[in-house]
């Protein structure tokens, strides 16, 4: 599937989601979040590292240097689910959240163990990353979405970071027939493409649907601003793996 149709400049969305649920009988608030990101959401799910990760195209230079980043940005992402647990509404809503967060702290972890090792890099250097920009940006946000709301702005948050890699990753219109042959690869893209992960973001979505719709419009425009800023770090985060220390890895020899 793909969500590059929906993809728009967000100039022409309506600025309040009271304006956007008007001419539509069955209007979400995601949706509408989704389309005030305007163009930045197809820069992420669209993003040259997606495109080279599905066609198993892409240099393991680079992965490296991401998958070093995202090992750092799960720690805090792992933070901000446990802050959800504790503002979410419905004991139903924390056993979903906890379910989820045993997946990134036992599954994901095991792959980020198993690739660090493929891809020669010491614990040294996973355990002790010098952060990127758009890195420490990102945690930056995690921190002050949860520090200075409640459950519908950290969802602004996690709802986009979790949403970008689903549409990546099950976009047919990026798939190849055989998928990558570097398992770090292919078990990256089949991470965020399993229907558990599928039906958690969908849960997410409805959750955010919920709480957002009954929000102030001030909230509301709270939350779209989180959200937004969210998918742009995304594509900054990706920018950043063929960016960040490329001119100390011309001196030094670096990561080559």
């Amino acid at each position: 599937m793909s969500d590059s149709s929906v993809a728009e400049s967000s100039a022409t969305v309506p600025a309040t989601y009271a304006d956007y649920a008007a001419d539509r009988e069955s209007a979400r608030f995601t949706d509408w979040l989704r389309a005030r990101s305007g163009e930045a959401w197809a820069d992420a799910t669209r993003h040259q590292f997606v495109r080279e990760l599905h066609a198993d195209s892409i240099d393991d230079v680079v992965f490296r240097r991401y998958l070093l980043q995202d090992y750092a940005f799960v720690e805090t992402l792992v933070g901000l689910f446990g802050h959800a647990v504790g503002d979410a509404p419905t004991m139903a809503a924390k056993s979903r959240l906890v379910d989820f967060l045993e997946t990134v702290t036992d599954d994901e972890d095991d792959y980020f163990q198993r690739s660090f090792g493929a891809l020669d890099v010491p614990a040294s250097r996973y355990e002790d990353p010098t952060l990127a920009e758009p890195t420490a940006a990102f945690r930056d946000l995690l921190r002050r979405a949860a520090g200075e709301g409640d459950y519908a702005e950290t969802l602004a948050v996690l709802v986009p970071a979790e949403w970008v890699y689903l549409s990546w990753a099950t976009d047919d219109e990026l798939a190849t027939a055989d998928g990558p042959d570097r398992f770090y690869l292919q078990e990256w893209i089949d991470l965020h493409a399993v229907p558990p992960f599928e039906s958690f973001v969908g849960w997410l979505r409805t959750e955010l649907d919920r709480e957002g719709a009954a929000a102030s419009e001030r909230r509301q425009a709270r939350i779209s601003e989180l959200f937004t800023r969210t998918v742009t770090l995304e594509v900054d985060f990706f920018d950043a793996a063929y960016e960040e220390t490329r001119a100390q890895e011309t001196v030094t020899g670096g990561d080559r």
